[in-house]
């Protein structure tokens, strides 16, 4: 057990059995009355963002969780099958707890935040930005510059971007997968 004096961000607590990190928090001390901690906590499962206000001192549950890289191998029923990159155990994790899902291909290293304890999978994160390949996009046609015009394209992994007009079939692009903005040209 922690107490309010132990905040600080990026910690994990429970909170009537849900899972939040600390983003923001800021120790008040009134002129008149007891001390508090003032908190922005971020929930693990939903995303959503929580204020909350804790009296000085009262005793808050921490949670020990645990970052490690995982190698991304294949989809099948049971959900995504990842590999450990050092003991290279196997794991398999449902879509809804993986971030950015869409721009994952074969081979790729993922982030997976489990529960120290548990060994139970909060979440999985793709980098934030990765390179595709697009796989098809309507040709761009010479002198066609409009500024900001965009067009779907297809990638590798099945996802669908908007791109602008110069950008060809076959050319590897930048992907912000927050999401799914494009970023840029690879130059290879």
């Amino acid at each position: 057990m922690a107490t309010t004096a132990d905040i600080r961000n990026g910690m994990c607590i429970d909170l009537d059995g849900h899972y939040y990190f600390i983003t923001e928090f800021l120790h008040v001390k009134p002129g008149k009355g007891a001390a508090f901690v003032r908190t922005k906590m971020k929930s693990v499962t939903t995303g959503r963002t929580l204020e909350k206000t804790f009296n000085a001192g009262v005793k808050i549950e921490e949670v020990r969780i645990e970052r490690r890289q995982y190698q991304y191998l294949y989809m099948d029923d049971m959900g995504y099958n990842f590999m450990n990159q050092e003991t290279f155990e196997q794991i398999s994790i449902q879509k809804e707890l993986i971030t950015g899902v869409d721009f994952l291909k074969e081979g790729d290293t993922v982030d997976v935040v489990s529960h120290a304890e548990s060994e139970t999978v909060l979440y999985a994160e793709v980098p934030v930005k990765v390179q595709l390949k697009i796989t098809y996009t309507e040709p761009g046609l010479k002198g066609d510059t409009a500024t900001n015009a965009t067009k779907p394209a297809t990638l590798e992994t099945g996802a669908i971007v908007r791109v602008p007009l110069f950008i060809n079939e076959g050319e590897t692009i930048e992907v912000d997968t927050r999401d799914g903005s494009y970023q840029g040209r690879v130059k290879i």
